[in-house]
C-alpha cells in the first residue's frame, strides 16, 4: 500500500509552495489561448490585405507598361513622320509648293560693318510641265475677279521691282486686294 507523504525539506519545499499541488488550471490557458488564436487570426488578415495591395499594384504595373508601349509606338510613329518631312527632298518640294525660290549667291557682313561677296537676286525656274494643273494665286471662283486677277499679279510684279509690260503703273483696283493677299510674297535678296 501506499505510505504517507513524507514532508518535503529545504529546496524542495520552496519548489512545492511555488508551484500549486492541485491540478492544472484551465483559467490561465484560456487568456494564453486567445493571445494566440488572435496573433494568427491577425497575421493572416494582414497577409490577406497585403497579398490584395500587391495584386492590386501588379494589375497596375501592367496598365503601365501598356500604355507605355503604346505611347512608345506612337512617338517612334511621330520621330519617323518628322524625319520623313525633315529629308532635303521633301523639304525642297514643299518649299516649291509655298512659293519658295532657291537663293541666290549670298552676301555676308564683316565685324566692321563691310560687305563682303555680292549678293544676287533669287531668281524662280521655269516652271516644268507637270502632269495635274496647278491653280494660279489670280484664278478664283468669283465671277467679279476675272478683271482684278491682272492688276493683282501687276501690283506683285511692281513691288519686286520688274514692272510688267501689259499693266501700266497706276494704283491697285480695291477689289484687287483680296487676290494680292493670296499671292506669294515677292522675295528680297539678303533675308
Amino acid at each position: 500500500m501506499s505510505k504517507p507523504a513524507a514532508p518535503l525539506k529545504g529546496r524542495a519545499a520552496r519548489l512545492a509552495r511555488l508551484m500549486p499541488s492541485t491540478g492544472p488550471s484551465t483559467a490561465a490557458r484560456t487568456p494564453f489561448v486567445l493571445l494566440v488564436v488572435l496573433l494568427l487570426g491577425g497575421g493572416l488578415i494582414t497577409l490577406l490585405l497585403l497579398n490584395s495591395a500587391l495584386n492590386e499594384g501588379s494589375f497596375r504595373l501592367s496598365e503601365l507598361k501598356r500604355d507605355t508601349t503604346e505611347l512608345t509606338d506612337e512617338q517612334q510613329a511621330l520621330q519617323r513622320d518628322v524625319d520623313s518631312r525633315s529629308q532635303p527632298d521633301a523639304l525642297e518640294k514643299r518649299a516649291r509648293e509655298l512659293g519658295m525660290v532657291p537663293g541666290g549667291s549670298p552676301a555676308f557682313l564683316n565685324p566692321d560693318g563691310t560687305v563682303r561677296g555680292k549678293p544676287t537676286e533669287a531668281t524662280a525656274p521655269p516652271p516644268s510641265p507637270s502632269p495635274s494643273p496647278t491653280p494660279s494665286p489670280s484664278a478664283s471662283p468669283d465671277p467679279d475677279a476675272p478683271a482684278a486677277g491682272p492688276s493683282a499679279s501687276g501690283a506683285s510684279a511692281g513691288a519686286s521691282g520688274s514692272p510688267s509690260p501689259s499693266v501700266s503703273a497706276t494704283t491697285p483696283d480695291p477689289a484687287a486686294a483680296p487676290a494680292a493677299e493670296n499671292s506669294p510674297p515677292p522675295t528680297s535678296p539678303g533675308r
